[in-house]
């Protein structure tokens, strides 16, 4: 199934504005990690992470959802296909690993350096809230350049797709001749 021009443009738009908003938060999450763990203030530390946790409860995981729904119907409906590029196929599943990194770790990390935070204790060090924002921002950049690159060709069921489209017209061309 095929979308529709005003359709895919429409997908289009929505994937790469929630994309980017996704990249967008992660970088906010970073700019407050250093800020936590590289503060003398235990104030701002405390205020960092109360707004990491803003960040992390509130929008990313909205953000990530979103970005898959809209990412999955564009490659389904365009010439592109989830399973038959390697790029979208490594993208999709990317995604999935960040949506997931992002509930079962970044939140609960963030949730424990607030709780150690708020009971008085020491601002977070740089191992405790720093991996989550950097590997994250490390693959929304990778997945950014193998949107734009495009590389790798088809993964095995797209040239079984494509052999079996040609081989019909193949077997038309014959007959006539």
């Amino acid at each position: 199934m095929k979308l529709t021009r005003p359709a895919r443009r429409a997908f289009l738009v929505a994937h790469v504005t929630v994309s980017a908003s996704w990249l967008g938060l992660t970088l906010g999450l970073l700019a407050l990690a250093v800020t936590a763990t590289t503060t003398g203030s235990a104030v701002t530390a405390e205020a960092s992470v109360r707004v990491m946790k803003l960040f992390a409860d509130w929008l990313l995981l909205p953000f990530a959802f979103l970005t898959l729904l809209s990412g999955v119907p564009l490659s389904l409906g365009t010439q592109w296909g989830l399973a038959r590029h390697r790029w979208v196929w490594t993208k999709f599943w990317l995604s999935l690993a960040a949506t997931a990194a992002t509930a079962f770790a970044l939140r609960p990390g963030v949730n424990s350096a607030l709780a150690a935070v708020a009971a008085g204790g020491p601002p977070p060090g740089p191992r405790d809230l720093l991996p989550g924002p950097v590997v994250s921002l490390c693959a929304y950049v990778f997945m950014t350049a193998i949107s734009v690159l495009k590389p790798w060709g088809l993964t095995r069921r797209g040239r079984n797709q494509r052999a079996a489209s040609r081989t019909p017209a193949r077997a038309e061309r014959a007959g006539a001749r």
